[in-house]
């Protein structure tokens, strides 16, 4: 990772780490000459490489750290504005990209009249997603005539749609003074300040077979309770459909080390969820080892120099096969869910690599109230051993995204996603069976290149028959570069396609209608997340199945696993519920997408588990289970 800002670490006498930093500084003069070209290697050559200049002196961002630096201690600061578009990686990528420019001079504004610099953080997923982008950018434009030369902000263009579209943005339409990559974030003040000091464009999307950012500690809204970890960047699976290989790179994991840092950070500033992130994210398999002489951030805690958690696999209730990675570094690879493959070899990448059900496992145990999600996955990922720490450990949600994007394995074996409708609805049954009444959230592709009515039917008996909780689907929107683009015709009519799709949708919401319905009575595990935006007086908050859940913001006591004695939790311990506390509420209604309910009183994850045994009980166990306590 080129940096001109690098860490090292000595261990002090009660086992502390001092951190050190040198970076390079450039010359007023060097500043005042450069110049910007967009070149070399998939257009990622931002500066001439004939002139001196050093690379980003993008921070580390460990926290407590000293850094020897003085860049932004004297300078008068500058605002920048952010705007963000797409999925959950793109929200903590903005949050990286903010620390970075945070240690350089620049805070964060919410008003964009006031901005410096304005930076939209982009998806190109989908047409739609690239088309609202666009309108933006043309409304910045406009902002920008309106203003004088010297107060016009610099425009930048971040992520999937800058690595896409970087000539578009800079030469043709000109909606843009900088483009900058995923992988290229900590060159963001370089690239502004080029800008700013010469006037001219200035890019930076190479994309690297190593960054993970695991250095840098993201900026994050004060008082959150849930919070997005990046575990993993990059994507090999190369689904026919898919642009994110091509704008995100190589699949790379991060140093487990940094991650369970981060997530015990966040732990000791009440955060009490954690979304780990990937574009695969249960494919992660670190094998790195540290380097020799300085090493990036906290790669000396892996090798044990100091302590992240407890000690290597003597967490409670960690399985026989996830202590001895974990103590060992990595472990065997014990293959794909049954059905599935892929297209490259994994056990080159992943046999003696710390795997996903060893890091799910040692970051549930950093914190049992701590709710930990991840996304996306892939459903070739989930070996029986990622399903059972799932159900071994009550704080990792019961609550599972698996992408079908079809029914049909035709379709599936166009859409090169390695498995048949079979293998999938094995999966299926296997999650089931090992996690009871977990979850199931998926993605469905309508309309995909050579897509029949036979092929459309079986998605929506596929839809019928899982029963998913939750569903993202959309039409297919051809995105050039994919092999898609490259080898299949998109030979579906638009009208067909939406037809499709309404189709779908039909599918979907009728199952998730009658789930929906049999969710009156459970009394369910509801993390606070604050007032209902329809109503100041009611509260709302999420199961650990990943549903909305509203009820009234009165006063309840402790809850104690009887709801008709707990459910005003009597004189004693009367308080208000919090955004951040866990409460139980027995669920009285619900719309298509909403649970409606009573809360019963205040508890803890903890607390719950212990007396229900899961995150949500049946209403009629839930006397039986307190008349036993």
């Amino acid at each position: 990772m080129a940096s001109a800002a690098s860490l090292s670490f000595s261990s002090g006498v009660a086992g502390a780490s001092r951190v050190r930093a040198v970076a390079a500084r450039r010359s007023a003069a060097t500043r005042a000459g450069l110049k910007v070209r967009a070149h070399g290697p998939g257009g990622g050559v931002h500066l001439d490489p004939n002139e001196s200049v050093a690379p980003s002196q993008a921070p580390k961002g460990v926290a407590g750290a000293l850094l020897d630096r003085d860049d932004a201690a004297d300078e008068g600061r500058k605002n920048v504005y952010v705007e963000t578009y797409g999925c959950q990686m793109n929200v903590n990528d903005s949050e990286v990209m903010l620390s970075v420019l945070k240690d350089r001079g620049y805070d964060e504004t919410t008003e964009m009249h006031d901005a410096d610099v304005i930076l939209v953080n982009t998806c190109a997923i989908r047409d739609k997603a690239e088309a609202k982008i666009w309108q933006r950018l043309a409304y910045f434009k406009s902002l920008r005539r309106k203003k004088k030369k010297s107060e016009k902000p610099v425009v930048g263009v971040l992520g999937c749609m800058a690595e896409r579209l970087k000539t578009q943005l800079l030469e043709a339409d000109q909606l843009a003074d900088l483009v900058a990559g995923p992988d290229a974030y900590r060159d963001l003040p370089n690239l502004i300040e080029a800008v700013a000091g010469t006037g001219e464009k200035a890019m930076n999307v190479q994309l690297s077979v190593e960054e993970t950012y695991g250095d840098i500690i993201p900026v994050r809204k004060e008082g959150a309770h849930a919070a997005f970890v990046t575990i993993m960047r990059g994507c090999d699976n190369a689904c026919a459909f898919c642009i994110v290989p091509y704008t995100r790179g190589r699949e790379r994991s991060r140093d487990p080390a940094s991650i369970e840092y981060e997530v015990r950070l966040l732990s000791e500033q009440g955060v009490k969820e954690v979304t780990l992130l990937g574009q695969n994210a249960n494919s992660y398999a670190y094998s790195g080892a540290a380097g020799e002489g300085e090493t990036d951030f906290l790669s000396m805690l892996a090798n044990g120099e100091g302590v992240v958690g407890e000690e290597a696999g003597e967490e409670e209730g960690m399985s026989a096969e996830v202590a001895a990675a974990t103590a060992a570094g990595g472990s065997p690879f014990s293959g794909y869910a049954a059905g599935f493959s892929s297209r490259y070899k994994p056990e080159g990448r992943r046999e003696g690599a710390l795997q996903f059900a060893a890091l799910l496992d040692r970051v549930a145990a950093i914190d049992p109230e701590m709710r930990v999600r991840f996304t996306s996955p892939h459903p070739k990922d989930f070996p029986d051993e990622v399903l059972e720490v799932i159900a071994r450990r009550p704080n990792v949600c019961n609550c599972l995204h698996m992408p079908a994007q079809s029914g049909s394995t035709a379709n599936l074996e166009r859409m090169a996603r390695g498995y048949t409708r079979e293998a999938y609805l094995t999966l299926i049954d296997r999650v089931k069976e090992i996690i009871p009444g977990c979850a199931i959230t998926t993605d469905i592709i309508s309309g995909f290149c050579g897509e029949t009515e036979e092929d459309h039917e079986d998605t929506v008996s596929l839809m019928k028959k899982v029963g998913y909780e939750q569903a993202f689907m959309f039409a297919y929107s051809e995105r050039d570069g994919t092999s898609a683009a490259r080898h299949l015709d998109d030979d579906v009519p638009e009208d067909v396609k939406q037809r499709r799709l309404a189709e779908v949708i039909d599918a979907f919401r009728t199952t998730a209608g009658e789930r929906q319905k049999e969710e009156v009575g459970r009394v369910h595990l509801v993390l606070v997340e604050g007032p209902s935006k329809k109503n100041e007086r009611e509260l709302t908050g999420k199961t650990d199945s990943s549903k909305w859940a509203i009820f009234a913001d009165t006063p309840v006591g402790i809850y104690g696993g009887d709801e008709d004695e707990e459910k005003t939790g009597g004189e004693k311990g009367l308080a208000t519920p919090r955004a951040g506390e866990y409460v139980a509420v027995r669920i009285t209604g619900c719309s298509t997408g909403t649970l409606f309910g009573e809360c019963l009183g205040r508890t803890t994850l903890v607390a719950f588990n212990d007396i229900h045994g899961a995150s949500w009980t049946e209403a009629k166990e839930t006397s039986a289970v307190a008349a036993a306590r």
